[in-house]
């Protein structure tokens, strides 16, 4: 193993994950998370397969059946939720839900969106490792296209695992780190698409799933399931992949 690796892998400093240039990025959105054709666009494009993705693999591990109403025995936290695309709809599904982000201006927009549309979601303004700090756990713990933004990620990776109760889930998702990712996610996505502000992303901080995997299974957390999320540009639609990994990916794992 490289040294560069060991540094990477190595006990996490207990310094704040919150990238403030980040969260300044995303509360600069505004009411604009919840404009399907507007800057969040990907997002909504993405989310009817990985909203079922996430119902399945909590239904199949707490043994649930697939049905409305579902996850109405659990509680789940949405960490880096944003304007509420993922913590709403869990909301619906019969969930207990709390969303946390660090940006202010995401939670006022989550929340505002939620209180309209008369679903309950306890929404806090704060970061993972202070909800962590007071020593609430949850039954499922998604953490979706958020650790590529943060700081500090052994760190964030160890709260996301601490955050989990026994029994319970961690759901991932982010972005790879390889040349079609760079291509795709970046130069595409960004710069001709123009699908997402320019600069959104840094290459450099995606993560490859083996590297996600290693932080899980060295906070004690089992990986029990990889899917990539490819994206078909002739029917504009997402969907699951086996073995495409290559730029979006989904990684599970169980405590």
């Amino acid at each position: 193993m490289t040294q560069k690796k060991q540094k990477k892998f190595s006990r996490a400093s207990h310094d704040s994950t919150v990238n403030e240039k980040e969260i300044r990025q995303f509360d600069a959105l505004g009411d604009t998370w919840w404009d399907e054709d507007g800057p969040m666009r990907p997002l909504h494009r993405l989310n009817p397969v990985r909203l079922t993705y996430i119902r399945e693999q909590i239904t199949h591990h707490f043994g649930l059946e697939d049905r409305v109403g579902s996850l109405k025995s659990l509680n789940i936290a949405d960490i880096g939720c944003g304007g509420g695309l993922v913590a709403e709809p869990l909301a619906r599904m019969g969930a207990t839900v709390t969303g946390i982000d660090a940006g202010k201006e995401n939670i006022r927009v989550a929340a505002a969106h939620a209180k309209a549309q008369g679903v309950k979601v306890e929404y806090l303004a704060t970061s993972a490792e202070a909800v962590a700090a007071k020593g609430r756990t949850f039954d499922v713990v998604t953490a979706l296209e958020i650790v590529e933004h943060v700081d500090n990620v052994p760190y964030f990776m160890e709260t996301c695992c601490k955050l989990v109760r026994p029994g319970g889930l961690l759901i991932m998702s982010t972005l790879n780190r390889t040349p079609k990712s760079y291509m795709l996610g970046i130069v595409a996505a960004e710069y001709v698409l123009r699908w997402l502000p320019a600069g959104t992303h840094d290459w450099k901080k995606f993560m490859k799933p083996s590297e996600l995997a290693a932080y899980m299974t060295d906070n004690k957390l089992d990986v029990a399931d990889v899917q990539g999320l490819v994206y078909n540009p002739l029917t504009q639609q997402f969907s699951l992949s086996a073995s495409d990994l290559a730029v979006n990916y989904f990684i599970v794992a169980s405590k």
